[in-house]
């Protein structure tokens, strides 16, 4: 019989791209949102429930009808900027809506559980790529709010037993092949669909923080990995605890940076137009590269990224948003 897999925040950016990926792959998968952030219309695979990760009764009840073999947890709130300003949010939600999840995985014997973590929980690296022997020193709430959950999740594995594997995103990018799921966020603040709504005429600019940087342009580096690509790793993830492995935490990036003028030349190449851009002061806390090294992930989870060509991700983003566009 097909694994039971709940997606909690399964109709989000990463977590419907992962839900599509494990339909395909034969689970019976139920989504879990509160449909604050994430889309109905992104809820094509699987049943789902409108319910809140902090709703602790709430949740009993949706464990106790799905019965999942392994849980994955998108659910977060993932604005740096926001965190900073309103930290509440971001400790009520990600920290003790986590602990509610986890607490109500525990009622009904459920010990296998995929969290979406942040190469935010590194802060400022003391080197590029970074690996998993970097040390986790956050600089915003919402860094360490992923930290804390980390550590949280090492403390419940050694104390009762749930495995887990943390997966620190760098930079999700790109939309589903096939159009059916893409990025659409409120607000908007990923550069690379920033940078494609300047070239579909729905912003004038795009502004860049900052041009002084030490990177061969002056413009921060960041790696961006394909969303898919996520998904994949979140599949193989889940298919390691399944197989009985022990509790862990990996990077996930494709190992190769781009700057901000480098994303910015690539757009204009995809789609054709010129993007009109503003030379900014720098954000507070901006690291000038954020790469990954994504080896650890392969050598555990045998996964590696699929999408390692920028511009066939900037393809795909752009024709999701232009799709979006049409049917407006």
């Amino acid at each position: 019989m097909a694994k039971s897999i709940l997606v909690v925040g399964g109709a989000g950016y990463v977590g419907s791209h992962s839900v599509k990926l494990l339909s395909e792959q034969g689970y019976r998968v139920s989504v879990v949102d509160n449909f604050v952030t994430g889309h109905k219309s992104f809820c094509k695979w699987g049943d789902y429930f409108e319910t809140d990760i902090s709703d602790s009764q709430s949740l009993d009840t949706v464990l106790k009808k799905v019965k999942p073999d392994a849980v994955l947890n998108f659910a977060a709130h993932t604005y740096v900027g926001e965190s900073v300003q309103d930290p509440d949010k971001y400790y009520r939600n990600n920290v003790f809506g986590t602990l509610s999840l986890v607490n109500a995985m525990r009622k009904i014997n459920c010990k296998k559980l995929v969290f979406s973590s942040s190469c935010a929980v590194y802060g400022v690296p003391n080197k590029v790529p970074i690996d998993e022997t970097e040390k986790k020193d956050p600089i915003s709430p919402y860094g360490f709010t992923k930290f804390v959950v980390e550590r949280m999740l090492e403390d419940f594995s050694t104390a009762y037993g749930m495995n887990s594997v943390s997966l620190r995103y760098f930079n999700a990018a790109g939309a589903d092949p096939d159009c059916e799921i893409g990025e659409n966020h409120i607000p908007e603040t990923h550069l690379i669909p920033l940078i494609l709504m300047v070239a579909a005429g729905l912003r004038d600019n795009i502004t860049i923080y900052g041009d002084d940087y030490q990177t061969p342009d002056g413009t921060c580096v960041r790696d961006y990995i394909h969303v898919c690509d996520l998904a994949s790793a979140h599949v193989k993830a889940l298919e390691y605890l399944l197989d009985g492995k022990s509790t862990t935490a990996v990077n996930l990036g494709v190992g190769r940076g781009y700057s901000v003028k480098e994303i910015i030349a690539c757009v204009n190449k995809v789609t054709g137009r010129e993007i009109p851009v503003i030379i900014g002061k720098r954000r507070p806390g901006d690291p000038a590269q954020l790469v990954a090294d994504p080896d650890l992930a392969h050598k555990l989870l045998n996964w590696s990224a699929r999408y390692t060509d920028i511009e066939l991700t900037i393809e795909h983003a752009w024709s999701w948003l232009k799709k979006q566009n049409l049917s407006e």
